[in-house]
């Protein structure tokens, strides 16, 4: 075990440890409330663990391999003993797995035995990404005294809403994971990955969607259907969103993600939410996708949350951390949005034009959309290995995608918060999507995405102005670069192939192909709004 030390400091560029005698005491039995047994690995460097703060990761992803040591070892190695829990139902704990709807019960039943237990330190630090931060998110208005900070990363306190919303679907993500943890403990789960991979790809373009996970999975998930039959705002969902809790969190929270992240929208209204109820928050976004390999969180609960697990201060630093894309650089700012930047509005024009100037008279732009041939998604925040930043000269040479673009920038432009769109538009069915993306062109002409976003339209027939809200982000375009704006009806299978029947997206099964139009003229002024330093 350690090369495998060894190797994570390496490749994660990590500090030297304070020790690589690590022991792990398997198979922990952790009682909740109603009886049910959960499984627990405590990781302990040998001699004097008993007075050392307890990192505690509650996971769905097992508690075994290169997975668990990644997210264990390390921190054990550096200042914590580290407790790694399966939650209900999945790699010997009891119960059965209910995905997100379990947690605020089995995390605040998890600290009360831990805390019981003779070998507590006295001072708990909640770490972890992804599910492992929702998890967080759960019990963090409930917190007893011996947690000290909470360390989320690429996570939200409402894991799954934002995929669902009814103007916008999102369905790889949940369609995807709901395949995930519905094969991950088969036998050889991680050679299957290739072909799992292939029978997905199979599934999700399946007529009618509620068939899909039979496709996939052989056989019923309760949580894909689910996905597919309730929308955000349906009561269904109501035990899972945990973001009324963030403004009571009683300890200081360092949340952290990635510019290219599927929860980036809702980590920030986290944070947000943190600071104006006045509660000690820090904020770092990175380049990163969701399953990028970062040694971040681990830097952070060494500093941040050894710290205060220990009744310290960490190392003083700004509230807001950002990787700025573009200048390929990190820079801190006084918050979010950070002070400084104006928005400024890029307007569409005839001709693929982009400018800052009112388009004059002119006549729409029009596409072609086919759900049959659906416009593909490239790069973004997703979670394939494709994911981030592209080039995007195959989606632009799409008949379907519309450019914007500017003249070569005489100055650097540098944008930096929440940006917007407001393209008015027209379909030839009620049923339409629009789907916005900002890109950097570069000298050579290639075009590489910032940030995106979509909208459902249900009047798509009449000309409306369609506001899309893309992801937020920090971006200079460098002089000499250019910036673009693509318009175009999907990205799938990122976001569910919009049917322009207006049929339950579970049920349908008639694809409609449809005319659209983009206006760009004074009394349809569409254009992308961004904040721009100075």
């Amino acid at each position: 075990m350690n090369l495998v030390s060894h190797l994570l400091q390496r490749l994660l560029k990590l500090p030297p440890p304070a020790t690589r005698s690590v022991s792990v005491q398997r198979d922990l039995r952790v009682s909740m409330a109603d009886g049910v047994e959960l499984l627990a690995d405590r990781w302990v460097p040998r001699g004097g663990a008993e007075s050392l703060p307890t990192a505690l990761i509650r996971t769905p992803y097992g508690r075994r391999g290169l997975f668990a040591a990644m997210m264990a070892r390390p921190l054990a190695e550096r200042g914590f003993q580290v407790v790694l829990q399966s939650t209900r139902g999945g790699f010997g704990s009891g119960g059965t797995f209910d995905p997100l709807r379990q947690e605020r019960a089995d995390g605040l039943a998890t600290l009360d035995w831990l805390i019981k237990q003779p070998w507590f330190g006295g001072s708990i630090v909640l770490v972890g990404m992804s599910y492992m931060g929702y998890v967080q998110w759960a019990v963090a208005d409930s917190l007893p005294p011996e947690v000290k900070a909470l360390i989320p990363q690429n996570s939200e306190s409402a894991l799954t809403l934002e995929f669902l919303r009814k103007d916008g679907m999102s369905l790889e993500t949940p369609f995807g994971w709901g395949v995930l943890v519905g094969s991950q403990e088969r036998s050889f789960a991680l050679l299957r990955q290739p072909f799992q991979r292939r029978r997905l790809s199979r599934a999700i373009r399946t007529l009618p969607l509620r068939d899909s996970d039979t496709v996939a999975l052989g056989h019923r998930s309760q949580y894909i259907q689910d996905v597919l039959a309730h929308d955000a705002n349906d009561p269904h969902w109501q035990r899972l969103d945990h973001s009324r809790r963030a403004a009571n969190v009683t300890v200081p929270v360092s949340s952290i993600g990635g510019w290219y992240d599927i929860f980036l929208p809702g980590q920030i209204r986290d944070f947000r939410a943190l600071v104006a109820a006045g509660k000690p928050a820090r904020l770092t976004i990175g380049p990163w996708t969701h399953v990028a390999l970062t040694n971040v969180p681990i830097l952070e609960a060494i500093d941040f949350g050894l710290a205060h697990a220990r009744g310290a201060e960490p190392k003083e630093r700004a509230p807001v951390r950002l990787f700025v894309m573009g200048e390929e650089a990190w820079r801190d700012f006084d918050a979010w949005p950070p002070s400084g930047y104006a928005p400024r509005r890029f307007h569409l024009h005839a001709g693929g034009a982009l400018a800052e100037t009112p388009p004059p008279e002119s006549a729409p732009d029009r596409y072609g959309y086919d759900p049959a041939d659906p416009t593909p998604s490239v790069g973004g925040a997703r979670m394939p290995p494709d994911a981030g930043r592209v080039d995007n000269a195959k989606l632009e040479a799409r008949a379907d995608v519309l450019k914007y673009t500017t003249g070569v920038l005489e100055h650097d432009v540098e944008v930096v918060g929440e940006i917007g769109a407001e393209i008015w538009f027209r379909s030839s069915v009620p049923y339409a999507d629009v789907f916005v993306r900002l890109c950097d062109v570069d000298e050579r002409g290639r075009s590489a995405n910032v940030c995106d976003g979509l909208v459902s339209l249900s009047t798509a027939d009449t000309p409306s102005l369609a506001a899309v809200r893309l992801w937020p982000t920090a971006h200079r375009f460098k002089r000499g670069h250019r910036i673009r704006v693509q318009v175009s009806s999907g990205a799938f299978p990122r976001y569910a192939r919009n049917h322009g029947t207006g049929e339950p997206r579970a049920t349908a099964t008639r694809l409609v192909a449809a005319a659209q139009f983009v206006y760009h003229d004074p009394a349809h002024a569409s254009a992308i709004i961004l904040p721009v330093r100075g």
